[in-house]
């Protein structure tokens, strides 16, 4: 199960048709690439890449991908999504930090 945070919230659309890849890599590690057009119908992108145990990695939300079309923004989500879960690309330190309690 994923542990969504609050980037994926923000992305989060119940009304908006979306195209997804998800793929578990050998090491347990899973991405999740989604694309859509927004209401204006702007080319929108989210991937996520989460441990084997469901926390969030990594989560980006791009709310316009200018030029491209859904399918040549899922491409390039799940290729960049790939480089950074397995480390050719370096993950960049973008999660909040969470609260001790």
């Amino acid at each position: 199960m994923r542990i969504r945070e609050e980037t994926y919230w923000q992305w989060a659309d119940a009304h908006l048709h979306s195209r997804c890849h998800d793929e578990e890599l050998s090491d347990g590690t899973s991405i999740d690439v989604q694309v859509r057009l927004s209401r204006l119908g702007a080319t929108q992108l989210f991937l996520g890449i989460y441990a084997r145990g469901g926390g969030a990695l990594l989560e980006e939300y791009y709310p316009a991908r200018p030029g491209e079309t859904m399918t040549r923004a899922l491409v390039w989500g799940v290729n960049r999504a790939r480089a950074l879960a397995t480390g050719a690309l370096p993950l960049p330190s973008t999660l909040p930090q969470r609260r001790q309690a």
